[in-house]
């Protein structure tokens, strides 16, 4: 499959894992089970999947955010819910909001398990912590929450490619996020207040980005968007890796059905532009 595609596939499954960040249920979900504020119950779900253990000593879920933020969330959110109480809250409370923002989802949640699950099975899981992580949990019976947790595995597998490509570039969280928001013409904003980075961190890193070219006055030179082509390019590459195992015609029918689940969650307007989890307006 053209990586193009992968990234085409990604935006629509994003738009069905991110609805755990943007609706007011979700986030009442994880307060029901103990857990205290926004960012603690985002950063328990990303990292639940791992256990108590490996979440604690990874910083994986949270690569682009400030270090002392994520410590004040983790590994403290497990004296106040259990990962597995974590990982079903957050399975559970999507999948509910998912019809009233996919008005398709119930009809077409059940031919789409099946295919995007042979894509699950055929993605390659080394260096891919979160990914490997999600897809050891195996999937519920119920197809809405199987559709959720099959976008979520297979947006963390692309994440932890995107990461490497990052760390291979030798670009630091706040310095990939600086980066990120400059060449994007993001206020920056948008991404340093979210993520917990100073303003004197910030600023350390737009000054590391000049000292390697990538930053003139501020803007991005041409060699800064080289570099991001590069890193986005690439990540389509190795995200594209599983959706082999299907035909065309299987693969032409899930992308359509995910292109309609896409744009009904766009008129629903649940996710807001620009937003922290970096995904664009659809175009057209």
């Amino acid at each position: 499959m053209e990586p193009a595609r992968a990234r085409e596939l990604w935006q629509r499954f994003e738009r069905l894992h991110a609805v755990t960040y943007f609706s007011p249920e979700c986030v009442d979900a994880f307060k029901a089970i103990g857990l205290r504020g926004f960012w603690m119950a985002y950063f328990a779900g990303r990292s639940a999947p791992m256990g108590p253990s490996a979440a604690r000593s990874s910083r994986r879920p949270s690569t682009n955010f400030e270090p002392s933020m994520v410590a004040r969330a983790v590994p403290d959110a497990w004296s106040f819910a259990s990962p597995d109480s974590v990982i079903e809250a957050r399975r559970r409370a999507a999948a509910s909001v998912l019809p009233s923002t996919c008005p398709s989802v119930e009809s077409l949640a059940p031919s789409m398990v099946a295919p995007l699950t042979e894509v699950l099975e055929a993605a390659r899981g080394e260096g891919r912590p979160l990914f490997s992580a999600n897809r050891a949990l195996g999937l519920p019976v119920d197809p809405l929450e199987a559709l959720w947790q099959l976008a979520t595995s297979l947006r963390e597998h692309r994440g932890d490619g995107h990461v490497a490509l990052l760390c291979a570039h030798e670009l630091a969280g706040v310095e990939a996020i600086a980066l990120f928001a400059r060449c994007g013409s993001i206020d920056d904003e948008v991404f340093r207040a979210t993520r917990g980075w100073s303003e004197d961190q910030w600023h350390e890193a737009l000054g590391g980005l000049e000292s390697r070219g990538l930053l003139e006055n501020g803007s991005p030179t041409s060699a800064a968007h080289e570099l991001r082509s590069v890193i986005e390019q690439s990540t389509d590459r190795l995200a594209a890796q599983p959706y082999g195992v299907l035909g065309a015609e299987q693969l032409g029918q899930l992308g359509a059905a995910l292109g309609t689940l896409a744009d009904e969650l766009e008129r629903a307007s649940l996710i807001p532009y620009p937003n922290p989890v970096g995904l664009p307006r659809p175009s057209g």
